[in-house]
């Protein structure tokens, strides 16, 4: 089994020993001062921080079971395995502390020093040391005692032991070593376990020495005189090995000792004295140097893959899938059989096993998969997966070559089995695990028993097969030999207790522990484990402990605390419970640490039901929540009341800070996982809504640290038990933001990332919930305050949204679906309209259940574009064609692909069309020049029809009842074949289409027909017996559908749908008028029941249209943000995708509309605003001769206008309350705003060509009116009671032919900029008749814009060049390669120029440097945009008014990339530089020649 790459741990486990009273006030002080800075340090860098002090807080070493010792060193060692830091610290003073005799004693050493003894010792020895014949070996073992008597007792045997010892030594019984073990004091025991055993440097071990000058008097509080006296009264052999011991290590290992000397003085055992002062603050300062120097050696460490995995087989195996009941050993086979694995596959096999169930992350199959899929990238030396992978879940029930999948599943749980059996058929790959006989649970005892060294008497075996004379599970087994190895062979047959069944057994357990360690701190630490969302750490446990008043009351009942300023659990009473509950507890990893939860799901049920009744359970999770919350960190001293103390204690209870954030790259990812889920179960929602669902610096902490979907479970689980709109309209808007954050989840970023990724979380909050405020402040209101308080104060520019402008919750849009890395090309619903199934550009193929749109399979196999995908069989298969000429038929079960079909022809054009024909088990795939037809159950190739490279097939469908395959080509040919053999019928020319190639087609089974459309706008029925034109659409069809049961059939072309109605003779127009969309349709889809039609456009909207009422539109969904060109449709939910987008959105069309906000602009692409965004002008899109005046402030039409003819351009001139009309008879309307009814006229022309643009001036004196090729410019007059329009002072015509004038702006110096449809650009100088053209763009301008001081200009085109010009020296300064130009402004400062583009993205730029400032998606394209005092206000094509504020620091991080969440690339170009050779290089704002390499697929600037 190779070994996994070293992963640093995430715990500082530190074990001080010291003497129990010689360094009480160095534990104290250390506990104080220098715990927490150390604890901070390491939280700090993502560790959690443990000091093991087993002799702190208690008042006297009692030790019943003579286990102290033992556990100690079992702790150093545990230490030493865990520990990121310091495993091990001594403090050592001038005494030695208490000599333990030993508890255990071989049997041939106990009868050598039992020979040394008088008879009254030996007898002494004989009755508290019994033989033990159950040991392996047979040993002596020290019975229990308790009592003040003890003391006493215990020094009569130490002194007897050690004069026996020096006896038998001299006798040559026993060695040296052996002697001085007889006379070692605990301190030395532990020193030698953490330090003498290392030959070599140990760097995790320090030594604090502390001398004093007169080593007879002694420095320090003791507890108790008798302790005292206890310590003093050593032998001289005892404190001479003390002194040996400590020359050792000042001569071997001086490195790690640090000596304080100190002089004595009356003075020196006070806290207050100065000289002990001192001592004690270099104390803690050399503690937490030597930590967090050791931490940060250990986390640069970073371990290697000595060898590579090796090889197996290349065949595929079945899954072995191991059932039964609870407790009957399932999981101990799935351990075995992972021990047993490098025997079986080699010694170089990776072994991956996951225990399921028995935490949060190990039930959850995200968590789990990333997990998995972590593990293996790190045993092979992968790089991690990315984001979009990690949120994709595969199928485990395959296994690829190389690779075995044992999955062990209970039968408690029928429907997951049942649906596992369902996935997986196949009969030989379960094997059922049953209980054992009783001779198998013999064995098993036996078998752990030996491994304990340990066995039992003859009359406690039969006493065993007495109680199971049928066997049992395996679990029982497991709980009995916990009890059969406490047994003893001189334990009488009267105390031997064997459970019968495992809920019996557990609750033994129980009942032992509580008397072992008292029922309220058992109840308790139980009760908080089971209570945990995902466990506990033990320093956790500890720190809830000391903050439980009722665990510290049971334990403090008899004595006071030994410290007045510090109250904790003792760490000695926790270490002997975690030690005796071992066979119940496991450990886990959760959100980065190791946790302890229960081992077995009947100990979970067990715990519930014995300790934790509902008043009980809300008392655990509400100290939880108080832990995770922090509330009594920091110094905060939370008070306790005990019985025998007069007052209350107030004292400082040292739990672990609690902030969200150790550092600015390490999150507390503790409290974001429990947290939330305490004060729910507590019943502590309003604080839980305050500091948790209403936080946004906890909501934006948990989506960087642990991804967005963590938040959404945390409102779903919130919303399912309180009634409150406002978590599930928040719930909502977090799955809106998914496709914007999808990428933010990196907790290992740097600070300024961190800032970059804040800024979307908090601008896209804002722009979704604005909306609300209003109707919802508790929650939304107070969120939105947060986000606009952080806005205001960040440190990076940033675009502050001041209203709701995208799509908000409780809208149509349900949510987004993610797990692709690319566009979506392909999609296809299954016939009962239950699985979805999509296919990307990256090759991967994803499977959701619609019912509740969970990812059910991902179907990796393809390397290229997947081009189209089939779902058949009542959803259970599914065939995919890609770019990678391969066909794949799927078991959508399993998961697994059923037969891959390799086209070995790479030359030719892979498949792009496929059709299933179950009836005859055929899918054929059909391609440019040829068709194939291949068996569904075989795969084998039935035949080829083969086409003509040069008149390439266009369409190809086949008709299932006339056995027929119909191809139609480029050339207009027509073939039929038999779909049987592919044999030849006919072939023929279609008639009057000779000119014309076909773009789409739709198969119509119940005519026989198939209607094509054509480029020149045909729309033909074909059939065998030739063509029949079934409509001249005005324009190229780009998309034909059906309806399911054939009787509607829609045509798509330029911006419009054409609806028709199925009759006897064919089809023929439904709707008088054409659905007209807002952008170039792209694709259609029909509801089931014909009442409904969904289009998609170009424009990246979707709109709804009624075909029940007259093709009414009903509903516009905005938010895809980009070209929607899929669609599926199942009921009242539709699927949209598109070939830019790696994510699908999923809409409710039955949503509750009152909740929609309403956008109360329509895209006609006209229009205007003026007074600061208060008041905007636009015209309808079915009415496009009147000017409808909006008052954005209340929301309602103020006036309309009347034009008489069709308006082409708005442009208002706000100063003089003038509002200019374009229209396309070439007249321009003069409305003066103050009374629109004395309207003026600007004629046209001669020439009467419509008008294509006009442009006012900054300072409003001059208008400009651009037509084809004529530009009139005229003067505007300061008048009363409106400014005067005279005849034009300048007019100039353009001299380019077959290009038209496409944007004009005006200068006050009468110069006029005018760019062209061919892309030209230039500068007309009006007073000097000269013209001076501008380097050219590479397609039409379609936005100029002048600065308010007409220094600078902008020029935009469609081809994505955006140019910032000098209008001085003519020369620009910056160019960005953003997609496609729709609108810009320049601030009222002339500072910041402010972009709108076709990405669906709103820029800023710096004027002055022509750097790029910030980024934001706005989801949809704005296509006007003025500025206002602080920022600017947008109309976009959706409708919607974006209203938004810049901020900008006057200083921002060098290392700043506003690019940061976008995969971009942009140019700079300087006339002064390089006027012929313009060569694109990548820009950043700090250096043009570096490449901007980012992690995420553009969803703010998509850049070419």
């Amino acid at each position: 089994m190779v070994p996994l790459p070293f992963q640093p741990s995430s715990l500082v486990r530190i074990f001080i020993s010291s003497v129990f009273s010689d360094m009480a006030t160095e534990r104290e002080t250390l506990l104080e001062k220098a715990y927490p800075e150390a604890q901070a340090f390491c939280q700090k860098h993502g560790l959690m921080f443990e000091v093991i002090d087993l002799r702190w807080g208690i008042s006297e070493l009692v030790d019943p079971d003579h286990t102290i010792t033992q556990l100690s060193l079992e702790e150093i060692e545990a230490c030493q395995k865990l520990s990121a830091g310091p495993t091990f610290i001594g403090l050592l003073g001038d005494h030695c502390g208490h000599q333990p005799v030993p508890r255990l004693i071989a049997e041939k050493e106990f009868e050598a020093l039992t020979l040394q003894l008088s008879e009254d010792a030996a007898q002494l020895l004989a009755q508290w040391y019994w033989r033990d014949e159950n040991a392996l070996p047979t040993c002596y073992v020290l019975q229990p005692a308790a009592g003040q008597g003890w003391h006493c007792l215990e020094g009569r045997l130490a002194a007897a032991l050690r004069v026996a010892a020096r006896k038998a030594e001299r006798c040559g019984l026993l060695s040296p070593e052996r002697r001085r073990c007889y006379h070692k004091s605990a301190i030395e025991w532990e020193i030698e376990q953490g330090l003498l055993p290392s030959q070599q440097s140990n760097p995790g071990t320090f030594i604090f020495l502390r001398n004093v000058e007169d080593s007879n008097r002694q420095i320090g509080h003791g507890t108790t005189s008798e302790l005292l006296e206890k310590e003093d009264n050593l032998d001289n052999e005892a404190k001479q090995l003390f002194s040996n011991l400590k020359a050792k290590i000042a001569s071997c290992y001086p490195q790690y000792l640090k000596v304080h000397t100190l002089a004595y003085s009356k003075d020196s055992g006070n806290p207050q004295c100065k000289e002990n002062n001192k001592y004690l603050k270099q104390l803690c300062e050399q503690f937490t140097a030597v930590t967090n120097h050791q931490v940060l050696e250990n986390l640069r460490y970073r371990g290697q893959i000595s060898e590579e995995p090796g090889q197996n087989n290349d065949k595929t195996h079945k899954t072995l899938i191991l059932y039964g009941p609870p407790g009957c050993g399932k999981t101990a086979v799935m351990c075995k059989l992972s021990e047993q694995v490098q025997a079986v596959l080699g010694q170089d096999s990776v072994v991956v096993i996951r225990l399921l169930g028995t935490s949060q992350p190990s039930s959850a199959i995200h968590s789990l998969l990333r997990d998995i899929c972590l593990q293996v990238c790190l045993a092979f030396d992968l790089p991690p997966p990315p984001t979009q992978t990690k949120q994709a879940c595969s199928d485990l029930t395959h296994c690829p070559p190389k690779v075995h999948i044992i999955i062990s599943i209970s039968t408690a749980e029928p429907d997951t089995l049942k649906a596992l059996q369902y996935a997986v058929p196949e009969a030989e790959a379960y094997f059922e695990v049953g209980p054992l006989s009783s001779e198998e649970g013999e064995e098993m005892l036996e078998m752990l028993l030996a491994s304990d060294r340990r066995r039992l008497s003859p009359t406690q075996w039969a006493y065993f097969h007495q109680s199971f004379p049928s066997g049992g599970q395996a679990l029982l087994f497991k709980l009995t030999f916990h009890e059969a190895r406490k047994w003893a062979s001189y334990t009488s047959p009267s105390e031997l207790v064997i459970a019968r069944t495992a809920q019996d057994a557990m609750h033994r357990l129980c009942e032992r522990l509580e008397k072992s360690h008292g029922t309220v701190l058992v109840a308790h630490v139980l009760g908080y484990i089971a209570s945990s969302r995902n466990g506990l750490s033990d320093m956790e446990l500890k720190d809830i402990l000391s903050l439980d008043d009722e665990v510290l009351s049971e334990i403090h009942h008899c004595h006071l605390p030994s410290s007045k300023t510090i109250l904790r659990l003792p760490p000695l009473h926790w270490a002997r419970l975690r030690r005796d509950m071992g066979e119940c507890l496991a450990e886990r990893k959760a959100d980065g640490f190791t946790l302890l939860c229960f081992a077995h799901r009947q100990f979970v049920e067990m715990v519930q039901n014995r300790y934790l009744p509902k008043q009980d359970q809300i008392k655990r999770h509400f100290l939880l929540a108080d832990f995770f919350k922090g509330t009594w960190s920091w110094g905060m001293k939370k008070p306790l009341t005990l019985p025998h103390l007069s007052g209350t204690l107030n004292a400082d209870r040292k739990v672990a800070p609690q902030p969200l954030w150790f550092s600015d790259t390490v999150a507390n990812l503790r409290k974001l996982s429990e947290l939330p889920f305490h004060l729910l179960n507590a019943g502590r929602i309003e604080e839980l809504k305050r500091d948790v669902l209403g936080n946004m610096n906890w909501i934006s902490c948990k989506i960087i640290a642990s991804g967005i979907k963590s938040v959404v479970d945390d409102f779903a689980m919130c919303t399912e038990c309180i009634r409150c709109p406002e978590l599930r309209l928040m719930q909502e808007t977090l799955l809106l933001l998914k496709p914007a954050v999808s990428s933010v989840h990196s907790p290992e970023g740097n600070s300024h990332v961190r800032g970059t990724e804040l800024s979307i979380i908090y601008t896209e909050l804002l722009a979704r919930l604005l909306f609300y405020v209003p109707s919802y402040p508790e929650v939304i209101g107070k969120l939105c305050q947060q986000c606009l308080s952080w806005c205001s104060v960040c440190p990076y520019p940033v675009l502050i949204p001041l209203c709701g402008f995208l799509q908000p919750p409780g809208g149509p849009l349900r949510t987004t679906l993610t797990g692709f890395l690319k566009g979506v090309t392909a999609m296809a619903l299954s016939s009962d309209l239950r699985l979805l199934v999509a296919g990307s550009q990256d090759g991967s193929m994803l499977v959701w259940n619609t019912e509740v749109f969970e990812m059910l399979h991902a179907l990796l196999g393809h390397s290229a574009e997947v081009r189209c995908v089939k779902v058949f069989g009542k959803g259970t298969r599914a065939v995919s064609a890609a770019m990678d000429h391969s066909l794949r038929i799927w078991n959508l079960i399993s998961g697994r692909p059923r037969f891959i079909i390799q086209d070995t022809r790479m030359e030719e054009q892979p498949s792009h069309h496929l059709h299933v024909d179950e009836g005859h088990m055929i899918v054929y795939s059909s391609s440019d020049t040829k068709v194939n037809a291949w068996h569904l159950e075989t795969a084998e190739l039935i035949f080829q029809i083969s086409g003509e490279a040069s008149d390439a097939w266009t369409c190809s469908t086949v008709f299932s009842p006339g056995l027929a395959i119909m191809t139609v080509s480029e050339g207009g040919t027509l073939s039929l074949w038999n779909s049987n053999t592919g044999e030849l019928r006919s072939k023929c020319q279609l008639s009057g289409l000779q000119e014309e190639t076909p773009t789409s087609s739709v198969l119509i089974q119940k005519q026989g027909k198939m209607i094509v459309g054509f480029s020149g706008g045909s729309l033909s029925t074909i059939s065998s017996d030739g063509n029949r034109l079934l409509d001249k659409l005005p324009g190229r069809v780009c998309f034909v559908v059906a309806s399911d049961d054939e009787s509607i059939l829609a045509a798509g072309f330029k911006e419009y749908v054409r609806v028709y109605l199925a009759d006897p003779k064919g089809f023929h127009r439904f709707l008088a008028a054409d659905l007209e969309h807002d952008g170039a349709v792209r694709t259609a889809v029909i509801s089931a029941g014909n009442s409904v039609i969904v289009t998609g456009s170009q424009a990246a909207s979707i709109q709804v249209w009624s075909l029940s009422d007259q093709g009414m539109l009903t509903d516009t969904l905005e938010g895809m943000g980009a070209p929607v060109t899929l669609l599926a449709l199942c009921d009242c939910t539709l699927v949209s995708a598109s070939h830019s987008t790696p994510y699908l959105g999923v809409w409710n069309l039955s949503y509750n509309h009152q909740q929609k906000t309403l956008a109360p602009i329509p895209n006609s692409g006209c229009a205007a605003l003026s007074h600061g965004g208060n008041y905007v002008y636009f015209t309808q899109p079915e009415d496009r001769d009147k000017v409808i005046i909006w008052n954005a402030t209340e929301g309602e039409v103020r006036d309309t206008l009347d034009t008489s003819a069709r308006v082409r351009c708005l442009e208002i001139a706000e100063r003089n309350q003038l509002l200019f009309t374009g229209l396309i008879s070439g007249t321009v309307l003069v409305f003066p705003l103050n009374s629109t009814q004395d309207v003026a006229c600007i004629p046209p022309p001669e020439s009467q060509k419509p008008v294509n643009d006009i442009a006012v001036n900054k300072q409003e004196k001059q208008l400009a009116i651009a037509y084809d090729d004529l530009v009139l410019v005229l003067d505007i007059i300061p008048a009363d009671p409106c400014p005067v329009i005279d005849r034009p002072t300048y007019t100039f015509k353009t001299q380019i032919p077959g290009s038209l004038i496409s944007r004009v702006a005006v200068l006050a110096d009468y110069r006029v900029l005018y760019g062209m449809t061919s892309g030209d650009l230039f500068l007309y100088d009006c007073p000097r008749a000269q013209v001076f053209p501008l380097e050219g763009h590479g397609s039409q301008i379609s936005c100029l814009e002048s600065s308010h001081g007409e220094q600078r200009a902008l020029s935009g085109s469609e081809d994505s060049l955006q140019c910032l010009w000098d209008l001085e020296f003519c020369q620009y300064k910056p160019t960005s390669l953003l997609k496609g130009v729709c609108c810009a402004c320049f601030s009222k400062d002339d500072k910041y120029l402010y972009t709108g583009s076709l990405d669906q993205s709103i820029t800023v730029w710096d004027v002055a440097s022509g750097a790029l400032l910030a980024v934001q998606c706005v989801y949809t394209a704005a296509h006007r945009i003025v500025p206002t005092a602080d920022g600017f206000v947008a109309i976009t094509k959706a409708g919607r008014i974006i209203r938004e504020q810049f901020h900008c620091p006057k200083t921002t991080l060098p290392r700043y990339n506003p690019l940061q969440n976008t995969v971009a690339t942009c140019t700079v170009k300087s006339r002064k530089t390089d006027r012929e050779n313009s060569s694109k290089q990548p820009y950043n704002q700090r250096n043009s020649g570096s490449r901007i390499q980012t992690s995420k697929v553009s969803q703010t600037c998509s850049v070419v």
